[in-house]
């Protein structure tokens, strides 16, 4: 079981092209469109906290819903990429910079 203070990860729903021109530190790459299949294999226990993000936060909102109804219970849109830099401090990485 995951502790409260527990970092969360930061997943990042854009395409992979998106996510290497910028995305938050540390964070990982599961596009929309690849969720259902790759949930299970990349996202950590169903109760650790997971904070989705894309460039608007539409997407990361279709995640969290799907997300949720898969039984994950620490799901939260975080929004941007950069309001999530923002909030947990971290920064923006760039592929090849």
């Amino acid at each position: 079981m995951t502790t409260p203070s527990a970092r969360p990860l930061v997943v990042d729903v854009r395409s992979p092209g998106e996510f290497a021109a910028g995305h938050v530190a540390g964070s990982i790459n599961l596009p929309l469109d690849t969720l259902p299949d790759a949930a299970s294999r990349l996202l950590p226990e169903r109760d650790a906290p997971i904070v989705l993000c894309c460039v608007s936060g539409a997407r990361s909102d279709m995640a969290a819903q799907w997300l949720r109804a898969q039984g994950y219970t620490q799901v939260t849109n975080g929004g941007s990429v950069g309001a999530v830099a923002l909030r947990l401090g971290n920064v923006i990485h760039k592929e090849n910079a």
